[in-house]
C-alpha cells in the first residue's frame, strides 16, 4: 500500500493531446487501476473521500481533471465524444493498458464513450447516477435541476445538499456528513472551476440527450457493467439507469432507497462494499 489517501496525495500532471492534465493517484499498488469521470462542473475535491478511500484499498485509483477543467489545461470539449478521446489519451498517458473506469452523471457519459472509443483498454464499467444517449429527460437539464442549480444558497456547496441528496431528515443528514468530508482536504486543494466550464459542459449534455430512436449503440459495450442509481434521482432520472441495464448485455442494476442523485454519497459504505465486489468477482458474464 502507498501511504497517501484521497487527503493526501499530491496532484500530478501528465501531457497527452496537447493538455496538461491533473490527477491523483493513491491506495493499493497493485490491481487494475479504477479511473474516476467526474459531474457537471465538478473537480477532483468533488469526489468524496470515503468513496475513494474506500475502493483505494483493494486498487490503485486514478482521480482527474479532464481538459479545460480546474488545475487541466486546455478547453472544455462540448461534447461528450470529445470529452471520452481526451479521457483515453490520459489514461494511456499514464502507461496503463487496462483499466476499469467508474463515471458519474456526465462522467457516466463520458466513461461509456471510453469504452466505445476503446474497447481493449476497459475491463469492466460502473455506472452511477448516468443514462444513455437520449434517455428520458436528458435533452438539457431537467426542470427539478434548472429550480436546484439556478436557487441560492447560504454557503456555496450547499447546493449539494439538494442536487445529491434525497430531502428527506435522513437523505439530509447524510449530506452533512458527506460536506464535512468534503471539507476534510485542507492543502494542495483544486481551484472551483473557471465561467467558460458550465456553458460548454450544458451544450455536451444537451448533444448527449438528443432523443434517439434506439439505444442499440450499448450493444457495443460488451464489458460487464454495474449500473447504480438512488430511487428518486431527480437530475438524471433514475428510470435511465434501467434503460441503460436493459440495453447493455451484461450489466447488473442497484437502486438505493430514499436516494437522489448523489446515492454513491449518501450510502458510501454500501456503495465501496457493491462495486468492490462487482470488480473482484472472477464470474465474467456472457451476453
Amino acid at each position: 500500500m502507498t501511504t497517501h489517501t484521497h487527503q493526501t496525495a499530491p496532484t500530478l500532471f501528465v501531457e497527452a493531446n496537447g493538455i496538461r492534465f491533473a490527477y491523483r493517484r493513491f491506495g493499493s499498488v497493485d490491481g487494475v487501476p479504477l479511473v474516476f469521470n467526474q459531474h457537471f462542473t465538478g473537480t477532483m475535491d468533488n469526489w468524496d473521500p470515503a468513496v475513494t478511500d474506500g475502493l483505494a484499498e483493494d486498487r490503485p485509483v486514478i482521480l482527474f481533471d479532464n481538459a479545460g477543467i480546474s488545475s487541466s489545461s486546455g478547453d472544455v470539449p462540448t461534447t461528450s465524444q470529445a470529452m471520452g478521446a481526451n479521457a483515453i489519451a490520459f489514461i494511456k498517458a499514464l502507461g496503463f493498458n487496462k483499466v476499469d473506469v467508474l463515471g458519474f452523471s456526465l462522467g457516466g457519459f463520458v466513461a461509456q464513450e471510453i469504452v466505445l472509443q476503446a474497447p481493449d483498454l476497459v475491463r469492466r464499467l460502473v455506472l452511477v447516477g448516468t443514462g444513455p444517449r437520449g434517455g428520458a429527460g436528458m435533452s438539457s437539464l431537467t426542470p427539478q435541476a434548472q429550480e436546484i442549480f439556478g436557487a441560492s444558497y447560504e454557503k456555496p456547496d450547499h447546493l449539494w445538499l439538494r442536487v445529491h441528496f434525497s430531502p428527506s431528515d435522513a437523505g439530509q443528514a447524510a449530506g452533512r456528513r458527506f460536506l464535512n468530508r468534503l471539507r476534510l482536504r485542507s492543502k494542495d486543494r483544486d481551484p472551483e472551476v473557471n465561467e467558460r466550464v458550465a456553458p460548454a459542459q450544458l451544450q455536451a449534455i444537451a448533444t448527449w440527450g438528443v432523443p434517439q430512436k434506439s439505444f442499440d449503440y450499448l450493444r457495443a459495450i460488451r464489458q460487464p457493467t454495474l449500473v447504480v442509481s438512488g430511487s428518486n434521482d431527480v437530475i438524471v432520472y433514475t428510470t435511465n439507469s434501467v434503460t441503460l441495464q436493459q440495453n447493455l448485455p451484461n450489466a447488473q442494476l442497484i437502486l438505493y432507497p430514499d436516494a437522489n442523485h448523489g446515492s454513491l454519497f449518501q450510502y458510501p459504505e454500501l456503495f465501496v462494499g457493491h462495486v468492490s465486489m462487482f470488480l473482484s468477482a472472477k464470474d465474467v458474464w456472457v451476453g
